[in-house]
């Protein structure tokens, strides 16, 4: 059985997590502001802005840049 490669599923987590509205940031705030940081909440504003954001980081990261892990 060969291994397969764990990049991709490796770098969607750690961008799902990281990129989760309010965890570390939410973009855009509410009330008007730009950007809040740890504020625990969210909105469909800022979950369609984080699903694009997550969308481009992963082209990047899997596309771009070509990152592959093996295990095995």
């Amino acid at each position: 059985m060969g291994s397969g490669d764990w990049g991709p599923v490796l770098i969607a987590l750690v961008l799902f997590v990281l990129l989760t509205p309010g965890l570390l940031c939410q973009i855009p705030g509410s009330n008007g502001r730009v950007a809040e940081f740890h504020s625990m909440r969210t909105s469909v504003a800022s979950i369609f802005v984080h699903a694009l954001l997550f969308f481009a980081f992963c082209a990047i990261f899997m596309v771009a840049v070509g990152l592959h892990l093996y295990a095995g």
